[in-house]
């Protein structure tokens, strides 16, 4: 059975009619032409049926290049304050969000920042899926494509190495392009991070073959096609009785 899309009705803010009534971005034309958005988001875990979006933040790029200027961050107050387990992975503590702004108020100051724009993001599936969740509440449903890092991060490596790994977390994909990792973990750290991985991968890739934000935002149908033609890897168990797989699929602390 297919699932129920979320029920969106009229846009219930000013910023949710700014997001809706924005063109979609061009996507075929070179990728440095495009105008994106990095969004992070740090939540109570890693379900949205059931975790909340407890932190957000956004950074544009245009003409290729980060525009710190730009830079935005929030914290939003949850129904549930945060536990211990994820509290260990972001550092954010009920007393920090005991008067941060409710989720609505932070989404509509994220929508402003995403209208008209690509959005990029690293793991994008998390961001896709909470965001995908909560903006019906604001009356509009998550424009996309997203433009993943650690695909295009995955598919620049193939390229290097001959080699493609099966995930790559953020901190690891920034050791390899010998790029800084900014406070990991938080979500304007973390999204500072991810633009400059964008930026370096996208130039890699663009150096083999010209890139457009659409073919980044379709690699994950070539990395596909690669997965598809290796061999099989063999899978060696941990000492804890997960396969090396599962350890690098991991939680919030291995995005």
């Amino acid at each position: 059975m297919r699932a129920l899309r979320p029920l969106v009705q009229r846009p219930r803010s000013e910023p949710a009619r700014t997001y809706r009534r924005a063109p979609r971005p061009a996507l075929g034309g070179h990728w440095r032409d495009g105008r994106y958005v990095v969004i992070d988001l740090e939540t109570t875990g890693l379900r949205p049926s059931r975790d909340e979006i407890i932190s957000l933040a956004a950074i544009p790029i245009e003409h290729g290049r980060v525009q710190a200027s730009g830079a935005w961050y929030s914290l939003a107050r949850p129904e549930r304050p945060p536990d211990e387990r994820t509290i260990v992975v972001h550092g954010i503590l009920p007393s920090d969000l005991a008067a941060a702004p409710a989720l609505d108020d932070a989404l509509d100051a994220l929508l402003v920042r995403m209208a008209g724009r690509i959005p990029v993001a690293h793991a994008a599936w998390f961001e896709h899926a909470f965001l995908g969740r909560a903006l019906p509440r604001r009356g509009v449903r998550l424009r996309g494509p997203f433009i993943d890092t650690a695909i295009i991060g995955r598919l620049w490596l193939y390229q290097r190495d001959d080699y493609l790994p099966r995930a790559i977390s953020l901190a690891s994909l920034a050791r390899a392009l010998r790029l800084p990792a900014h406070r990991p973990h938080h979500a304007l750290g973390d999204a500072l991070t991810t633009a400059q991985a964008f930026l370096a991968c996208a130039t890699h890739l663009d150096a083999v073959r010209p890139q457009t934000a659409d073919s980044l935002a379709r690699a994950g149908r070539r990395v596909d096609e690669i997965a598809r033609l290796l061999p099989p890897r063999p899978v060696y168990p941990r000492a804890d009785g997960r396969d090396a797989g599962a350890a690098e699929r991991g939680g919030l602390e291995n995005r």
